[in-house]
């Protein structure tokens, strides 16, 4: 049997609080999820029907253009918007060290050469003046992280890539619901790549992801890579892939969406009170918010001393707190020619202190208090 844990209130914890509670986000729609199963199952119709079609269409409206194309992942996503606008071997693609790995692998699987940029060590986010030092002849696009949630300056970027002529990608995995300076994440560069992983902001109930952009040509080319390269039926254009999205998880993304501005409106919430509790916590920094951007906040980050200590505390008075990014992309052993250790100084730094709190909607504030003070504990008790 799990322990049981005081809350702030005197009251008990029947079980650690997850990082992303799925029970108390799914619980409120599951009757719209069960008839979006059922009306799958009714058609017989589970891969690339009129339930992609209908997510996609909602999903440009959320974003504000004119193209989505629902792919299988968002790894997916961000290999085909490479693949489609032309990024392959010879070419080099800048990204951030401090991100999951899909953004560097993503770049590998179109057969360019990631090249790392650092990062700006108050928002986390890359640094536009550090990419602009990377650029060679040799590079093609720029892969802008919307980290943990924050969208990139994308005035910058968007001119850095104008002015070399480069393709400008919003990793936007975790930014569904951002903006920056009133326009969406999804709408700021050439393209965008979201994913609806379960524990994303707009999550499926298994994987998916999706292209948006508001050049036809492209999406009509993500199309073509998603499907092994067919169209029509039977004629195969050019070497594709099989990603693509499937009905069920759709049909689920679109049952979603009509509740996702709550969602966020939810997430605000208790991410205003975490900063209330921890903005004068000895020992306990966060990272800013740029002006002009409005974060999708799919995560609750802090930075700590002895973070690995503090984590294992929090554990043990049942916070299920994490770490988004452990390891910087140079330091995975699949890529060590991307730079030695001290190479990004900052990425480096962040992705030793920095912890993540849990954060989903439907978190009370009472829990939320909890993991402040749970916060609290574990770094006096590791001084």
């Amino acid at each position: 049997m799990e322990p049981r844990y005081s809350l702030t209130s005197g009251a008990t914890l029947d079980r650690p609080v997850p990082l992303v509670d799925l029970e108390v986000v799914h619980e409120p729609l599951a009757a719209e999820l069960r008839a979006a199963f059922e009306r799958v199952l009714a058609s017989s119709s589970f891969v690339g029907g009129a339930e992609v079609e209908r997510f996609e269409q909602v999903l440009a409206e959320q974003v504000s253009v004119p193209h989505a194309v629902a792919v299988g992942s968002g790894t997916a996503a961000l290999h085909l918007a490479l693949g489609a606008a032309g990024v392959g071997a010879g070419d080099e693609v800048v990204l951030p060290p401090n991100t999951f790995f899909a953004t560097a692998e993503a770049v590998f699987a179109t057969g360019a050469t990631p090249v790392l940029a650092d990062v700006d060590p108050n928002t986390a986010l890359l640094d536009p003046d550090a990419v602009e030092a990377a650029i060679t002849p040799r590079t093609a696009a720029i892969a802008a992280v919307h980290l943990y949630g924050q969208p990139v300056d994308a005035d910058r970027f968007r001119a850095i890539a104008d002015r070399h002529g480069l393709f400008l990608l919003e990793d936007a995995a975790q930014a569904l619901g951002a903006a920056w300076r009133g326009r969406p994440a999804g709408s700021l560069g050439a393209a965008a790549g979201f994913s609806f992983y379960p524990a994303k902001n707009l999550g499926a109930l298994g994987d998916g992801g999706a292209v948006t952009t508001a050049d036809a040509e492209l999406a009509r080319r993500v199309r073509l890579l998603r499907s092994h390269g067919e169209h029509p039926r039977g004629v195969h254009v050019v070497p594709g892939f099989c990603e693509r999205m499937d009905e069920l998880q759709a049909a689920f993304l679109t049952a979603k969406l009509p509740y996702f501005q709550a969602a966020q409106a939810a997430r605000r919430q208790a991410v205003a009170r975490y900063r209330q509790r921890l903005a004068t916590m000895e020992g306990v920094g966060l990272l800013e918010t740029a002006p002009g951007a409005c974060h999708a906040h799919h995560l609750l980050v802090a930075r700590v001393p002895r973070r690995d200590a503090v984590l294992a505390e929090m554990h043990a008075l049942g916070v299920g707190a994490s770490v988004h990014y452990r390891t910087p992309i140079h330091r995975q052993p699949a890529c060590p020619q991307l730079g030695d250790k001290g190479a990004f100084p900052h990425a480096e730094a962040l992705a030793a202190n920095v912890l993540s709190l849990p954060l989903y909607p439907g978190i009370t504030d009472e829990l939320v208090d909890h993991c402040a003070d749970a916060l609290a504990a574990a770094v006096e008790v590791t001084r």
